[in-house]
């Protein structure tokens, strides 16, 4: 399932972002996303592609690459929508934690609480 109000579109700084057409109340559920569950030894081999930027950490010390529009989600601090990832449905879910204006850009912080301040992997690099 994916808001009928959401595209994506070229960002200035960041590539690819999700965008919404229109306005979004705060707990809007706007994605449900399937997942396709990596073990831990084809997380590695996926650690060596570019493809590292855009899987999540799962249980078990599984990842999982989203379908959908969930790899796409540029990292804010705070983020306007948050991610659950929902283990028995194999699912992720994307959810608006504040009211969004039309044509804002939607976004979720990578460390998964929106406010998480913690430094994520390319904020580390020099």
């Amino acid at each position: 399932m994916i808001f009928k109000a959401l595209y994506t579109a070229q960002t200035d700084l960041k590539g690819w972002g999700v965008f919404t057409d229109s306005a979004i109340d705060i707990n809007t559920i706007i994605e449900i996303s399937p997942v396709v569950i990596l073990t831990s030894s084809e997380k590695e081999l996926i650690d060596q592609t570019i493809l590292y930027n855009y899987i999540f950490d799962w249980d078990q010390g599984n990842a999982c690459m989203a379908l959908g529009l969930v790899p796409v989600y540029n990292h804010a601090v705070p983020s306007n929508c948050e991610y659950f990832q929902d283990y028995e449905n194999n699912t992720i879910l994307i959810k608006t934690v504040r009211d969004i204006e039309a044509n804002e850009e939607l976004t979720i912080n990578y460390n998964g609480d929106y406010d998480n301040d913690k430094k994520v992997w390319f904020e580390l690099s020099p």
